[in-house]
């Protein structure tokens, strides 16, 4: 099938995870299999995502894409903000961490033109929608430009600036949510089947669903829904080539985790991840990204080096278990035979 101008198998995605998650074998094996994988440009130097843009380029000649994050206000709520940084600082001098909170925009600029420079065959954006001349200088390099929306009112703003396609972000998705703002009340929110449907209604765009996706039963729904492909995440977080922590993969599979919610307390952004001791002790977080992601950094990497699952995010989506531990060619292999068992019979 035809998704966007690219030749896949199946309707399926590897959803960009910043962080570790995504990695080039990652992506390559979701290609491999007969889907689209994904890097994620968030918090990587210009430098490393080059390499990782050609390691994704050695091995498979099939399609993949690239996502950025565009860059939030550097202006915050200080008051807010200081008095959270003051709440943490007992945590970071038990970690020996130095919770330092700054601003920056992820190396905007120098990964921008290094896209251009690459011509990737997808660039997609989240937190935002990039400005209509960054848009068509990607299209002009020969990308194909997708928007993360949250709301049909953000999916018109993504056509209005020019965009391919729009990827539709279900409340039920894992990581971040990609919305333009981060105000929206999680009680507004979209849930995915309803919001792949009042994007279709209210753009004439492919649309791209994603949130809490996990078998083959999910990725015919959304694409009876409307959307042209389906985004899994954590679906492959436990896979040999994800580059989760360990006691992130193991998290999924322990019974002590039992839920997920969302939380800024990690971030400053609204994000969902399993509910652990970090997310109890601090429910009331600002929002304020990328200051408090940048405030936390450290006291995350101590809580790894402890081996310790309650000081790390343990980004999720709602379907988070059934995620398996096995190869990511044979979770796409699985999902896609599931998805055309469901397209044969129309149940």
């Amino acid at each position: 099938m035809d998704v966007l101008g690219m030749s896949m198998r199946w309707p399926i995605i590897g959803a960009p995870m910043a962080g570790g998650p995504s990695t080039p074998e990652l992506a390559a094996a979701v290609t491999g299999a007969g889907g689209l994988g994904f890097l994620a440009a968030g918090y990587r130097t210009p430098e490393v995502l080059e390499q990782e843009i050609a390691d994704v380029r050695r091995r498979t000649t099939g399609p993949f894409g690239v996502n950025l994050f565009v860059p939030q206000s550097p202006t915050v709520d200080r008051v807010a903000l200081d008095a959270y940084l003051t709440s943490l600082r007992s945590e970071a001098g038990a970690a020996g961490a130095d919770a330092a909170a700054v601003w920056d925009d992820d190396g905007w600029a120098d990964k921008l033109d290094l896209l251009e420079q690459l011509s990737v065959p997808l660039v997609s954006f989240t937190f935002g929608c990039p400005p209509a001349p960054v848009i068509a200088r990607l299209q002009a390099a020969g990308s194909k430009v997708a928007v993360t929306v949250t709301t049909p009112a953000e999916a018109r703003q993504a056509r209005a600036a020019g965009a391919d396609a729009v990827a539709a972000q279900g409340i039920e998705a894992g990581g971040h949510q990609g919305s333009f703002t981060d105000d929206v009340p999680p009680d507004t929110a979209w849930g995915l089947l309803a919001l792949v449907t009042a994007v279709r209604h209210a753009v004439d765009l492919p649309v791209l669903a994603a949130g809490g996706l996990m078998t083959g039963q999910d990725v015919a729904a959304v694409v009876r829904a409307g959307a042209v492909g389906a985004s899994l995440g954590t679906a492959l977080l436990r896979a040999p080539e994800s580059g989760a922590y360990a006691i992130h993969k193991a998290a999924l599979a322990d019974p002590a985790f039992t839920g997920t919610a969302l939380t800024r307390a990690f971030s400053g952004r609204r994000a969902r991840g399993l509910v652990n001791g970090f997310m109890r002790a601090h429910p009331d977080a600002p929002s304020g990204y990328p200051y408090i992601n940048n405030a936390t950094r450290a006291l995350r990497r101590a809580a790894v080096d402890r081996h310790d699952p309650h000081g790390i995010n343990l980004w999720a989506g709602q379907g988070f278990r059934l995620a398996e531990e096995r190869p990511a060619a044979e979770v796409v292999a699985r999902v896609g035979a599931e998805f055309e068992a469901v397209d044969d019979t129309g149940r």
